[in-house]
């Protein structure tokens, strides 16, 4: 052992090694300091954070498509006040996501800058990504429409058709999410619209088939959509619909609404079932005059008219009005001729006047004439049919159409 201390070769050694080592441990506690030191800012510096800046991906995108990556990450900036303020103020700079050269799979990335001064440390959250890429697919599909605030939309129209400019659009994804899209579809809304829709911009949405939302690529990610709606009508008759019976003593001379016919709009499957439109019922319990009475349209579910719908019904009564005991008048009996009556056995009978109820009230037993005409006839017995005199615009019924009588 003396020996090869007293050898300079192994002294020189020991010293080589020895400065090796000093050499490792100087620079392990430097390299630790550094790394603290990122991790860690330097209370001495100042420290700006930016929210929400864009991360950017390099990837062979004719090939691949990534998911899993941030759209924005947050830039931690320490350094000189006057290189800070600079940079934060001009953000030009990149953060970004490298990817090229990795193949299909998931894969765990650091996030990167580029375009930070040198003097600048910099801390990106988050650090580490975990992204998938897979191969990338490109496949056309046709755009359908759909509609929203389809019960806002106004009653009696209906959508006749409907068509997209361009009809198909390129979706670009994996091959895996392409397999999954179930529709494509662009949504209108219909809230309120009463006329046809020409050439509206309209974003298209991708689902599967459970109806889940897809993220994928779409080109054009929008389309013109073009919506014919119309409003179908018919004219058909209108009719009174009534209730109840009148009073007695009364009767119904006429009953009438102020239109015969009323265009009704609604969808086509609506219309085909509507052949007249009634009025809301007329109850006649209660009805003891002739007048005008204000109701409206009886429409049914899903049919619509201009306006309001409000019609005015016209009615029209008749009463009977028995009056009884009406002498009846015998004309034109010769000179030197008696009469005697056989059926009814004395000159009178009773009379049924019918008429609106003010023309009935204006009739009495002495405006009321029943005539029989003798002219011409000999002695013997006769029949001879009975005229009736009333006032205008009333009607009678006598007890006989015809009197028997003997003439002598």
């Amino acid at each position: 052992m003396d020996n090869w201390f007293k050898s300079p070769w192994f002294v020189r050694a020991i010293s080589l090694a020895f400065a090796i080592s000093l050499y490792v441990f100087v620079q392990v506690e430097m390299d630790q300091y550094q790394n603290e030191s990122r991790l860690l800012p330097n209370s001495n510096a100042d420290v700006q954070t930016i929210e929400n800046v864009p991360v950017n991906i390099r990837i062979d995108g004719e090939r691949f498509v990534v998911s899993g990556v941030p759209e924005f990450a947050a830039v931690s900036l320490e350094g000189s006040t006057g290189t800070l303020t600079a940079t934060a103020r001009n953000q030009n700079f990149d953060i970004y996501v490298n990817l090229e050269g990795l193949e299909a799979g998931t894969h765990t990335v650091e996030l990167k800058h580029t375009g930070i001064p040198d003097e600048l440390n910099v801390y990106i959250e988050p650090k580490t990504i975990e992204v998938t890429i897979e191969e990338r697919a490109s496949k056309k599909f046709p755009v359908a429409v759909d509609y929203i605030n389809e019960d806002e939309f106004p009653e009696g129209y209906q959508i006749e058709s409907s068509r997209t400019e361009p009809q198909q659009v390129t979706i670009t994804s994996s091959k895996e999410v392409i397999n999954q899209i179930a529709i494509v579809k662009a949504f209108v809304d219909v809230a309120g619209v009463k006329e046809s829709i020409d050439s509206r911009e309209v974003p298209v949405k991708v689902y599967d088939a459970r109806g889940n939302e897809l993220n994928t690529r779409i080109e054009p990610s929008s389309v013109n959509v073009s919506v014919t709606i119309s409003n179908p009508n018919k004219t058909v008759p209108v009719s009174v619909a009534t209730a109840g019976e009148l009073p007695d003593g009364y009767s119904l001379a006429s009953i009438s609404a102020n239109m015969d016919k009323v265009k009704v709009f609604g969808t086509s499957e609506v219309l085909q079932n509507i052949e007249e439109v009634k009025t809301e019922k007329i109850d006649l319990t209660d009805l003891n005059t002739s007048g005008t009475i204000d109701t409206k349209l009886a429409l049914p579910d899903g049919a619509s008219v201009s306006g309001d719908g409000s019609v005015e019904v016209t009615v029209e009564l008749e009463r009977n009005k028995t009056f009884k005991n009406v002498p009846v008048t015998i004309e034109n009996l010769d000179d030197g001729q008696d009469i005697a009556f056989i059926n009814p056995e004395t000159p009178e009978m009773d009379l049924n006047v019918i008429g609106n109820v003010d023309n009935l009230s204006k009739v009495s037993k002495d405006n009321l004439r029943i005539v029989l005409d003798a002219e011409g006839l000999d002695n013997g017995e006769h029949e001879i049919p009975v005229k009736i005199s009333v006032p205008d615009n009333v009607n009678a019924r006598g007890e006989y159409e015809q009197v028997t009588i003997d003439i002598s």
